[in-house]
């Protein structure tokens, strides 16, 4: 009985202990928790792409080849994948490195947050600490687009590994890829 009665204190013991964070977990996550949170965007490290801007949960931005003139094309469906980064305070504030940031109005009267002048966007299959979407293509609307990943400074990656601060359209080429769905 006294056996079953310390198995029953130390199990939910070591149960609290492992959902506080008792394991290990990736340098990508952990700096997305500090300076991330406090500012709309920030600038992270971030495997595989390099120092990126993120938003406050710490998760990748992004930004359109076809929206590189400030013109919102993103809209309806395309939302759906391509969050758009919103801010509720009166101005959006970014970590050192980060690029200018400005507002534009979108097609339903929200403000959405620009980098350099290019609309902001998470991708709904990333998670913080990861960009999946890099160099992803997809068509809404009607539209092509390919959407990179917002380096610090507001830059994007166009094709293989080169870095542009605005390509017109159609002059990059991207991995593709499905939505999984």
């Amino acid at each position: 009985m006294k056996r079953l009665m310390t198995l029953g204190i130390a199990l939910p013991a070591a149960l609290a202990i492992a959902a506080c964070g008792g394991g290990g977990s990736s340098g990508a996550s952990t700096a997305a928790g500090s300076d991330a949170g406090s500012n709309t965007v920030s600038v992270q490290q971030l495997p595989d792409v390099g120092s990126v801007l993120v938003d406050h949960a710490g998760k990748a931005l992004y930004s359109s080849d076809l929206e590189a003139s400030g013109k919102i094309v993103c809209d309806n469906a395309c939302n759906a994948f391509w969050k758009p980064l919103t801010t509720s305070a009166s101005k959006p504030t970014a970590s050192a490195g980060a690029g200018k940031l400005g507002e534009i109005t979108r097609p339903d009267g929200s403000t959405q947050v620009t980098d350099n002048g290019k609309p902001l966007y998470t991708f709904s299959e990333d998670s913080p600490g990861k960009a999946t979407g890099n160099g992803f293509t997809d068509d809404f609307g009607g539209h092509h687009f390919t959407w990179n990943v917002v380096h610090a400074g507001g830059t994007t990656t166009s094709g293989a590994g080169s870095v542009s601060s605005g390509s017109p359209p159609g002059s990059t080429s991207g991995s593709g890829g499905s939505y999984g769905y």
